[in-house]
Order: C-alpha cells, then structure tokens, then sequence
C-alpha cells in the first residue's frame, strides 16, 4: 500500500498521531488536534481519514478508561476508611450537642495501609494507561509514516 500512497498522505497521517502526545503540553490537546488536523484533510485523502479515525478513538477510549478507573478508585478508596459515621469521627448523635464541640482525631479510624490498596491498584492502571498509550501513539505514528493501516488496541469505535 505504500506505493499508492503520497509522501504528503502519509506525513499528514503520521502527525495526527503524533499530535496525540500533545496533551501533555496542551489540556484535550490529544483530541483537539487531531480532530482539527483530520476533520481539514478527511473528504481529500481515505489514508488520513482512517489514521484520524483511529487516533480519536483510540484517544477518546483511553480517555474514557481513564475516567473510569478514576470514578471506580473513590468508592474503594472510601470503603477502606472504617464507618466515621456509625460511633466514629462523626458520630450522628454528637451533633445533637452543639455546645461541647470536641474534635478528637485518632489513628485507629484510619489505617493507611487499607487506603493504600485502592489508591495503589488505581495508580498502577494509570500508569498502565499511560504506558500503552506512549508505546502505542509511537508505534502507530511510525507505521503510519511507512504507509501502513494501522490499528490500535483495546480502541473503542465511536467515529466509524
């Protein structure tokens, strides 16, 4: 497929993916971007067309992983820390007594080691994330620049 390709179609390509790896410089810039650099040069080139497409997804997928993992690791975070409603901290029935206010905090209501569990599964997926998402932005931007379809994992297709 490369012979039928331009030098032109495939640069365009590669940058979309390249482009990509801006969002650490620029916030939503791994889709604000490509999305830009692939909605100008769509209708004129099928090989960018695609290349775009699955830059997007890919980067909207692991977008939507991420949020996931992050809306997932609260609720495990909290469930660690032992009941400071129920006889705890914040007993229900201390707010009733206004007057003697005493805010004692002691070590017992929260174990670290328990909260770090969450937190550490969580920031390892992150990590993964990040890693897959570096690897594979590379990989698909050098493909791309010889003339190949490439095809990312664990993408899901919400631009068909």
């Amino acid at each position: 497929m490369a012979e039928t390709l331009t030098k032109h179609e495939r640069n365009v390509a590669s940058i979309i993916h390249a482009s990509t790896l801006s969002k650490y410089f620029i916030p939503f810039g791994n889709i604000i971007i490509p999305l830009v650099l692939w909605t100008a040069n769509k209708n004129e080139q099928r090989f960018v067309d695609y290349s775009g497409k699955q830059a997007l997804n890919f980067q909207i997928s692991l977008l939507l992983y991420s949020a996931v993992l992050g809306i997932l690791s609260v609720p495990l975070l909290f469930g660690f820390i032992p009941n400071i409603f129920e006889g705890g901290l914040l007993h229900l029935n201390d707010f009733n007594q206004f007057n003697n206010v005493d805010f004692h905090f002691s070590s017992d209501y929260f174990n670290i080691r328990k909260l770090l569990w969450p937190a550490g599964i969580a920031g390892i997926l992150q990590v993964a994330l990040f890693i897959i998402n570096i690897v594979y932005t590379i990989l698909a931007t050098l493909r791309t620049n010889e003339g190949e379809y490439f095809k990312y994992p664990l993408t899901i297709k919400f631009i068909k």
